[in-house]
């Protein structure tokens, strides 16, 4: 009889963290699917075959619904009794460890593909490393998307052993999918203007993401050279974490700065491919998979010095790592990128080969199932 494993997010979109390493995994366990109620998880089990299980999980702090989803998660696990219980995200890694805990599942294991705290100062950073060190205490394994996060998570949460799979990454790039196809070509060519320098941002627009200072920066550069634009792929998220007034007023007055909504499938690669640059100055990340798309394209990337990005990107050799919430900085790196075409070209050439020898989908997913194994 197959052992049972709960792979769990909070939200179904983020399931599709896990669709690589399903087909493997389900020859040899008996796998079942746990995220809030939602289209994503149905169709997930569907097309897998497995069992799923909806438990609402909300992702800021509110004690009288964590303690409701927590009773709906030991429910769960004391019906299914799973072997292994398998988290990602901060309230499903809470709430998940604490309840496998309670239920005495034999092998508990939370991935954290980012953490919420760094960037943070007073009660609300203290929160946050609070329900970190629960989850860890109740935690049998615990897995750092990347050795930023890891080095945090031993210096400020917990001395339990813990190890990156691989370089890092939970997911890997589909290096067939992410490269310049002829189906690719003919859609970036449609999309790519000759006379104008194009930088992309793919993210949520928000201001964690560094937005408020990606606009700036890019107003005064684009002030200088009007053959500059910007691309922003992604929705704007007013109710969480707006970026400002005046950021919004430049972007709405701006013609050079296109807001494109969220591109999917041969679309979004279709603009990576079309770009000369890709901008992404995130405040925090776990492991940032647009940094590693863009690269797989061969694009030059400029970063922020953080967890995750700087896991991916090499200063001078496959993009340019720039210090947080730094305008100047972000500015003179864009600047740069637009008029060293020497430097350019040389960053540009080694963005995907750091890519297929470090996260190629494939080896991560091995990475994965060969810890599964390792553990059960």
């Amino acid at each position: 009889m197959k052992r049972i494993i709960i792979r769990a997010t909070t939200i179904p979109q983020s399931l599709s963290l896990f669709e690589g390493t399903m087909p493997d995994l389900i020859k040899d366990y008996d796998v079942h699917l746990l995220s809030s109620p939602g289209e994503r998880l149905d169709l997930m089990g569907k097309k897998y075959g497995v069992k799923t299980h909806a438990v609402e999980m909300y992702r800021r702090m509110s004690p009288l619904k964590d303690l409701k989803s927590l009773w709906g998660l030991i429910r769960v696990f004391r019906k299914e009794k799973p072997y292994l219980v398998h988290s990602m995200n901060a309230k499903a890694g809470f709430l998940c460890m604490v309840a496998s805990w309670i239920c005495r599942v034999p092998r508990r294991v939370h991935t954290f593909t980012g953490l919420y705290w760094p960037d943070k100062t007073g009660i609300s950073r203290k929160l946050f490393i609070f329900t970190d060190r629960i989850t860890c205490k109740c935690a049998t394994h615990i897995i750092p998307e990347g050795k930023g996060v890891m080095d945090d998570l031993q210096r400020y949460v917990t001395k339990k052993p813990m190890k990156v799979l691989g370089y890092g990454n939970v997911k890997g790039v589909d290096l067939e999918r992410f490269s310049i196809r002829p189906e690719i070509k003919q859609k970036a060519n449609i999309l790519r203007d000759n006379s104008i320098f194009t930088f992309l941002f793919v993210g949520r627009i928000v201001k964690d993401k560094g937005i408020n200072e990606l606009i700036q920066a890019f107003s005064s550069l684009n002030k200088e050279n009007s053959h500059t634009r910007l691309w922003l792929v992604g929705n704007f998220e007013d109710n969480l974490d707006p970026v400002s007034d005046e950021t919004r007023r430049q972007i709405d007055t701006n013609s050079m700065i296109i807001v494109t909504g969220p591109q999917y499938g041969d679309d979004l690669v279709a603009y990576y491919a079309a770009s000369d640059c890709f901008v992404f100055p995130s405040y925090r990340e776990g492991f940032p998979n647009t940094v590693m798309e863009a690269g797989a394209l061969g694009l030059p990337s400029i970063v922020t010095d953080i967890n995750g990005s700087r896991d991916i990107i090499e200063n001078g050799k496959n993009g340019i790592i720039i210090p947080s919430k730094d305008v100047e900085a972000l500015y003179q790196s864009m600047k740069q990128i637009l008029t060293d075409d020497v430097a350019r070209d040389k960053i540009a050439r080694e963005a995907r080969p750091m890519i297929e020898s470090r996260f190629e989908q494939g080896f991560v997913r091995k990475c994965i199932y060969d810890y599964y194994k390792e553990i059960m």
